[in-house]
């Protein structure tokens, strides 16, 4: 397996959202699962709660992954507290509460275990909510051998982030096709990558990515033999699912 790019300080095996698939999503319950197969990097999404904390969670509303309805940026963390956010997966999981920012910080540092922290704004926080992930990772992660990677699809909130700590490494997220203009955006933001949708990943970018000097983290590889053959092309790192399947022990 092709080492990754000096500008690479991060392992190649990134587990999504956790263990997102075999454990409930962007809980410490994933995270650990995750760790037991090996993986020493973990994805995850942070937004903010209505009083401001940091907490893990991929869609605006609670309904998907937990037993409350609404919006999380309409609940405190103590509101927060009171629903499931396990049962829905599996009754092994019944119980699990949403980690903040800060146990996620607590169990990972001390595992040894680095992050791609993904900001996740509510619709109308990106800045506030870019500017307040940052400032808590520059403070969470203090005096850690390898800061987090803060990355995102919306640039006003990398551009807070960018404002904030300017000394933390950040990734521009693409979701569709790599626009013709990813160089521009990627300096203006300040970014030392491009996290990239595998679907819309081609041999032509990777080679114009990496010899523009930047990173490249691809999303969500979930079929070993494409995660083989974007390492193979020089992708730095591949994002997954598949905690099983796609390992670590690949390297072994």
């Amino acid at each position: 397996m092709p080492n990754p790019s000096p500008a690479w300080p991060y392992p190649q095996f990134i587990a999504h959202r956790g263990a997102g698939r075999y454990a409930p999503e962007n809980t410490l319950a994933a995270m650990r699962l995750g760790a037991q197969h090996g993986f020493l990097m973990m994805e995850y999404d942070v937004k903010l709660s209505r009083d401001g904390v940091a907490i893990l969670l991929h869609d605006d509303a609670v309904d998907r992954t937990s037993n409350g309805l609404g919006n999380a940026a309409d609940k405190t963390l103590a509101e927060l507290a009171q629903i499931d956010f396990g049962a829905w997966h599996s009754r092994d999981y019944a119980g699990e509460p949403i980690p903040t920012l800060y146990s996620i910080a607590a169990y990972t540092r001390a595992n040894g275990i680095r992050s791609n922290i993904e900001i996740k704004p509510h619709t109308g926080l990106e800045a506030e909510t870019g500017r307040q992930v940052a400032r808590l990772a520059r403070r969470l992660w203090a005096g850690a051998d390898l800061p987090p990677l803060l990355s995102s699809f919306s640039e006003t909130a990398l551009e807070a982030a960018l404002n904030e700590a300017p000394e933390l490494p950040r990734a521009l997220l693409i979701e569709e096709e790599v626009p013709a203009d990813w160089r521009d955006r990627a300096q203006r933001l300040q970014c030392v990558g491009l996290n990239l949708n595998h679907k819309h990943t081609t041999r032509a970018i990777v080679q114009a990515v990496r010899q523009a000097g930047y990173t490249l983290a691809i999303w969500t590889v979930n079929d070993a033999a494409r995660a083989r053959e974007l390492l193979d092309w020089g992708c730095d790192a591949i994002v997954t699912d598949e905690i099983k399947t796609i390992s670590p022990a690949w390297l072994a």
